[in-house]
């Protein structure tokens, strides 16, 4: 992680795994604030996290940047700590959120957790919001999400990213394994971090990283692969199910993951798409052999393991 030298004073930025997206606590102004809250599982870290550096304080604010279940399966367990915690989100699934729709909020079709929680403001991009002790700038930043926000500190040139940028690409695209065209957004979020020209960018998940050309270029190489292949943009996220998958349970047999992503909506609609002609369990014996090969997953005799 960067030294919290290269960091505005009060800004503490928790790197978390790939389960949890990174936690952002401000506490130098007379309220306190967090950016993003975690996967549901890793709930009670994230408790223990906020309080080891808030101690007796309270949680004034949780703000999430968008509502995969990464970035706000915390936000229920933050609220029944700090009861007078406000909750803001982007406008997006507001509605979806007040109503509480799992399946429009994506969780019950992609397999992943998120217990209900509230919000009690939206966020609204083009405007201004307190974090801490300075005034943050609010980006709507759609290409992952459609709704995703990304935050901007000018004074420090500090950009919170979420999974528009990271120090080697970005996140899933989303809309377009659902048919939107998606990757020109993914492209107007790219040139509109390029204008911001951030010093240090704080990114969804992975360590805090300094700003440079070569990062945007090397998002906008991987963007256009896979515009180029829709294929590979498309094999990539089936695995990227797969492996939140196994951070979540760590340790499965393979014939209950298999079933696990055949009873999955999301996945198989990511089949249906772009591999129909494929034999439903040999492509997810190839997606498996393929995370192994890479060494994030790793198999033992009839098992599958996070690696």
């Amino acid at each position: 992680m960067m030294p919290t030298t290269n960091l505005p004073a009060g800004l503490h930025v928790f790197e978390r795994g790939w389960l949890s997206a990174n936690n952002i606590l401000f506490t130098d102004g007379d309220k306190t604030l967090m950016v993003d809250s975690g996967y549901c599982t890793h709930a009670a870290q994230t408790l223990s996290l906020v309080e080891s550096v808030l101690g007796d304080r309270p949680l004034d604010f949780l703000v999430n940047t968008h509502l995969h279940s990464d970035h706000c399966g915390g936000n229920a367990a933050l609220q029944a700590r700090y009861p007078d915690l406000k909750t803001l989100i982007p406008p997006g699934h507001a509605h979806q959120v007040a109503q509480w729709d799992p399946f429009a909020l994506t969780y019950v079709p992609t397999g992943q957790l998120c217990p209900r929680f509230k919000f009690d403001n939206t966020l609204r991009p083009r405007t201004k919001m307190r974090f801490g002790a300075s005034h943050w700038e609010i980006h709507a930043a759609a290409g992952h999400d459609p709704h995703s926000l990304v935050f901007f500190e000018p004074a420090s040139k500090v950009l919170i990213s979420a999974d528009a940028l990271w120090e080697n690409g970005f996140g899933v695209v989303f809309p377009e394994l659902e048919g939107a065209a998606a990757f020109i957004e993914v492209a107007a979020t790219l040139d509109k971090i390029e204008q911001l020209n951030p010093k240090t960018v704080i990114p969804g998940h992975g360590r805090v990283f300094a700003y440079t050309p070569e990062v945007l270029a090397r998002a906008r190489l991987r963007l256009e692969s896979f515009v180029k292949n829709p294929l590979k943009h498309a094999q990539h996220a089936a695995k990227v199910l797969l492996k939140f998958k196994l951070l979540e349970t760590q340790r499965q047999s393979f014939d209950e993951f298999s079933q696990w992503a055949i009873e999955t909506p999301y996945f198989m609609q990511i089949r249906k798409k772009f591999f129909e002609d494929a034999p439903v369990r040999l492509w997810i014996e190839q997606l498996c052999a393929e995370l192994v090969a890479s060494g994030v997953a790793r198999k033992d005799g009839a098992y599958i393991l996070n690696a």
